[in-house]
C-alpha cells in the first residue's frame, strides 16, 4: 500500500501580492504552460509538479516601500511533518506562530510560521482539505477564516508574532 507521504514531493511555496489578478494569472499560465489550479475572487494558485512549486497570487493594493513578496513556505505531506518542523523551530529558539487547522487561501491547513532576520515569513504547512466542493462553507472574505492572520482581502500572509502567539526557547 502506498501512503501519501511516500508519493508526495515537498514543494516550495511562494505567495505574491499582485496589482491585477487577471493580468498575473494570464502571465503565469503562459509562463508555466498550465492553467491555474485554483481561482477565487482576487486569488489564484498554481500547483506545479515540475518544478515542485506552489505559487499563490493574491490581489492586494501596492504598499509604500513593500515589495510583491507576501511570504514563503514549504508544503509537506502530513501533519506529522508539520509537527516535526514545529518542534525543530522551537528547539532552535525561533519565534513561531502556530496556526493549526485553519482556513487560509481557500483551503483548510495545519501550519507553523517563523520569520527570518529580515522579516520574511516562512510557513511549513500541510493541506487538510482543498475545499473545492461547492458546499464547503469557505467563501469568507478572501478565503480567510475569522480571526486568521492569513492572506486575502488586501492583507498579507505574514502573521505578526505577539506575546500571545509566539514560542521562544531561551
Amino acid at each position: 500500500m502506498t501512503t501519501v507521504k511516500e508519493t508526495f514531493i515537498p514543494k516550495t511555496h511562494i505567495s505574491l501580492n499582485v496589482k491585477d489578478i487577471e493580468l498575473s494569472v494570464a502571465f503565469y499560465e503562459g509562463f508555466f504552460g498550465v492553467p491555474a489550479h485554483k481561482r477565487r475572487p482576487g486569488y489564484a494558485n498554481f500547483n506545479l509538479v515540475s518544478p515542485p512549486l506552489k505559487l499563490a497570487l493574491q490581489e492586494a493594493p501596492p504598499s509604500e516601500g513593500a515589495g510583491a513578496l507576501s511570504h514563503l513556505g514549504i508544503q509537506v505531506a502530513t501533519q506529522e511533518e508539520v509537527q516535526e518542523a514545529r518542534e525543530r523551530l522551537i528547539s532552535s529558539g525561533l519565534a513561531t506562530f502556530d496556526e493549526g487547522d485553519t482556513v487560509c487561501c481557500y483551503a483548510r491547513q495545519d501550519k507553523i510560521w517563523a520569520h527570518d532576520p529580515d522579516g520574511n515569513g516562512w510557513e511549513v504547512y500541510v493541506l487538510l482539505d482543498e475545499m473545492n466542493d461547492a458546499e464547503d462553507d469557505h467563501f469568507q472574505r478572501g478565503g480567510v477564516a475569522e480571526g486568521s492572520a492569513c492572506c486575502g482581502g488586501g492583507s498579507t500572509c505574514r502573521p505578526t508574532p505577539t506575546t500571545s502567539n509566539i514560542t521562544l526557547r531561551i
